[in-house]
């Protein structure tokens, strides 16, 4: 049986890395700017209650059968837990704190990095944990419905085979993994957490 673990490696760090970097970016975005946020926040929360399964047909139109489509997928799911984490971690940092640091002359690089930064870290990270999680499960998904390579695409392969013994084996290799990466997640969330209290 093909090797399909490489590619869905692939896919999933591709994945990960677009859904963290325009993640962290609109949420900073929303939670700094405050009447954008006022704005565009009611539409992120409505696009992110669509059932995600429904984007996949049309990402798979767009993008193909290739990688493409499911780093896409990947990233569409892992994007906004990370969005959303973000702007509600903003959200939650005592605006007193903010006040005493800027009456004390900090400047705002200053206040963002020393006030900001560890109020909002631990929720933040959260949604880091979330979006890696679905992220993973995005690509798998996008993998088993259609694709020509990866672990989602051997394991649809086992299974129309009927091979019962190669099929178990691998779900419960993703299993495992995704158990794996959460439980990571979860310590670091904790690390963060002591840190910031």
């Amino acid at each position: 049986m093909v090797d399909g673990r490489r590619p869905t490696l692939e896919e999933v760090a591709a994945a990960y890395a677009l859904a963290v970097s325009a993640g962290l970016w609109l949420g900073f975005l929303l939670g700094l700017r405050r009447t954008v946020g006022r704005i565009y926040e009611p539409l992120l929360a409505a696009v992110y209650a669509i059932p995600s399964v429904v984007w996949y047909p049309s990402l798979m139109l767009f993008f193909g059968l290739g990688p493409a489509s499911k780093i896409a997928f990947g990233f569409l799911l892992g994007f906004f837990p990370v969005a959303l984490s973000v702007l509600a971690g903003i959200r939650q940092v005592p605006q007193h704190l903010i006040t005493v640091a800027v009456s004390m002359g900090a400047r705002p690089g200053a206040v963002f990095r020393k006030v900001m930064l560890p109020a909002m870290a631990s929720t933040m990270v959260g949604g880091l944990r979330a979006g890696l999680a679905l992220s993973v499960v995005g690509v798998l998904v996008g993998e088993i419905l259609g694709a020509r390579a990866g672990l989602g695409y051997v394991i649809n392969y086992a299974y129309g085979l009927l091979m019962t013994g190669e099929y178990a084996a691998l779900v419960l290799i993703v299993g495992a993994a995704v158990l794996t990466i959460d439980a990571t997640g979860a310590w670091l969330e904790s690390r963060v957490r002591r840190w910031t209290t």
